[in-house]
């Protein structure tokens, strides 16, 4: 008699199949890729550390991102990082916290930013930046249901779980900025770490990840700004990846705009300035591949929360779009 199934079952089968290919890609895969953002404009510091301290102030942010929403074990991340001048001779230093799982999967990056400001003029500056990191991984091999993988029985390679493995690494940018225009080129981490030998399941090797960054924010007039900005990635043996933006601000408090991601994904954006101090901002993505038409993927969201401890408010113009 031929078993049947029924559509949660499908779905179910569907779903740990997708993910296992996922999880068999990253461990693979000799290009990992770091953490995606859709708000990388709020969240420069992660990936330049020139970007310490350009703010003026001390800056907090914290930021969420849920991927391929209702795919079992699809990606999240959480970053926390906070920034700050230091003194009046240009010292910036920062520190970031970024966390990214995928299913079993757990990765954390801590890492520690300095930067150098060097003022050109009035209202141009150039900083250059360090960041020091230690990459932490967890697999938890345990939580795999290998019989969807191995027909005969456990795989005994996959039965012991990775633990705080840790390594170090380094990286550097550079961040030019006046009070409209922003452009930044930074490798975050220069390094390639191996994180299985050869003798192991497989082996996945952290590549240097090459950012530009760039952005522009046009007064239209006194109540409308528009920002267009391109964040573009290059990593060895991965295709590039190139973001593009634009968003609009009103009387310096409602953003609303939009995002293409090459060949991947359309976003939408909204931001609130509930005060010169307090931004939040929302993005959600929907894939433009197959997998964004498939039936338990709800897009990806993604918040941020973003706090300037603002000394003197007689000298802040305008909240910063960037």
């Amino acid at each position: 008699m031929t078993p049947t199934l029924n559509y949660t079952q499908i779905s179910k089968v569907l779903q740990k199949g997708i993910f296992i290919c996922l999880f068999c890609s990253l461990l693979q895969l000799s290009a990992q890729q770091d953490a995606q953002y859709t708000q990388y404009m709020y969240n420069t510091v992660s990936v330049n550390p020139g970007y310490a301290g350009s703010r003026g102030q001390l800056s907090v942010a914290a930021l969420y991102r849920a991927q391929w929403v209702g795919l079992e074990g699809a990606p999240k991340t959480q970053t926390f990082n906070f920034h700050t001048p230091v003194g009046y001779r240009g010292v910036g230093l920062g520190l970031s916290i970024v966390n990214d799982q995928i299913g079993p999967t757990s990765e954390t990056y801590f890492d520690m930013d300095f930067s150098y400001t060097i003022q050109l003029a009035a209202e141009k500056r150039l900083s250059f930046g360090l960041k020091g990191s230690v990459h932490m991984l967890d697999i938890r091999f345990s939580e795999l249901n290998q019989d969807y993988t191995n027909p005969g029985g456990p795989d005994p390679t996959l039965q012991q779980d990775i633990q705080n493995k840790l390594s170090p690494n380094l990286g550097a940018g550079v961040y030019y900025h006046t009070d409209k225009y922003y452009l930044g080129l930074s490798v975050p981490r220069f390094l390639q770490t191996s994180h299985f030998d050869e003798s192991s399941l497989s082996t996945a090797a952290e590549q240097m990840n090459l950012y530009l960054i760039t952005g522009y924010v046009f007064q239209m007039n006194p109540l409308w700004k528009f920002k267009p900005t391109i964040l573009a990635k290059v990593v060895q043996g991965a295709p590039l990846q190139l973001d593009g933006s634009v968003n609009f601000m009103y009387n310096d408090k409602f953003i609303m705009g939009a995002a293409y991601r090459w060949d991947a994904a359309v976003s939408a954006m909204a931001g609130f300035q509930v005060s010169p101090e307090f931004l939040i901002g929302l993005a959600y993505d929907r894939e433009i591949t197959e997998l964004g038409t498939a039936r338990f993927n709800d897009g990806s969201f993604e918040v941020i929360l973003r706090y300037d401890f603002i000394k003197v408010k007689d000298n802040l113009k305008s909240p910063r779009f960037f």
